[in-house]
């Protein structure tokens, strides 16, 4: 059974255009509406969520996201509600779904159990952000195949030699991390986005998404030019911390996402 990831990045390659990933905390502003969120991002046009597992030392990210898990902790998110949460968008969507995370807290479930779990629920892919491919080879446990797709990131500083080996130990997509520092909206977009896009791709077929920072249309439209799937996760959590209270949370964020789709739509170009 094909991979709901590969699925997307072929139907996106057919339309001749850049897809939108959309990142949200899960359990943010609580569990019981992050899936009621998830069904209006692709409703307005989202082809791709990417799943935080929220985590209490999220190191990458910035003070938005770090926010973003202290609030969904709070709320009683864990591991196993976030399973819960992958189950009930596959009642309603075939969306594809990442689940984001650092290394602690699966290897607190459980790292096979985890694997197995996610899956089972309904999870297409892993990003697991603090273990590069290299220190996996080293643990039989870590390194072993599973049914996730794994995820890599490939940053600003990733030297050519070390870019082959994250992207021959990749599946699904290449996340590229287009500044360095944390996560978090910024005003202007890095100048190398396409030199970088560029020589990822003399190292790997796979579709390469462009993302940390990205948070306006008129940016989105821009790396829809050189980018297979553009990425967006500050500016929509920081919408959810915004409009967490109402009870039209989910209308909310997807009036948001809605013109940053059109607009990816409208700056892609076949890649």
């Amino acid at each position: 059974m094909a991979n709901r990831i590969d699925e997307c990045f072929a139907r996106l390659r057919g339309q001749g255009r850049s897809g939108f990933i959309a990142f949200l905390t899960a359990g943010d502003p609580s569990p019981d509406v992050t899936a009621e969120i998830v069904l209006a991002m692709e409703k307005s046009g989202v082809d791709l969520v990417e799943l935080g597992i929220p985590f209490s030392d999220p190191l990458a990210d910035g003070a938005t996201i770090q926010a973003a898990s202290g609030r969904a902790i709070d709320a009683g998110t864990t591991v196993a509600r976030v399973m819960k949460i992958v189950r009930e968008v596959r009642e309603k969507s075939e969306i594809p779904l990442v689940l984001f995370t650092y290394l602690n807290p699966i290897y607190v479930y459980g790292f096979e159990q985890f694997h197995l779990d996610a899956a089972a629920a309904g999870a297409d892919g892993l990003l697991i952000l603090d273990l590069p491919p290299d220190e996996a080879l080293r643990n039989a446990e870590l390194g072993r195949e599973h049914d996730l797709l794994p995820i890599q990131l490939i940053a600003p500083t990733t030297p050519p030699e070390r870019m082959a080996l994250i992207a021959r130990a990749a599946g699904g997509f290449i996340y590229y991390v287009s500044r360095e520092g944390v996560t978090g909206e910024q005003t202007a977009l890095s100048a190398t986005i396409e030199s970088q896009v560029a020589e990822i791709r003399t190292h790997s077929n796979l579709p390469i998404a462009v993302g940390f920072g990205i948070s306006t249309p008129e940016q989105a439209a821009e790396v829809a030019r050189h980018a297979d799937a553009v990425v967006v996760g500050s500016a929509i959590v920081r919408r959810i911390a915004e409009h967490g209270p109402n009870p039209g949370l989910a209308d909310s964020v997807a009036m948001f996402t809605a013109p940053i789709a059109a607009a990816i739509r409208a700056g892609s170009v076949s890649t």
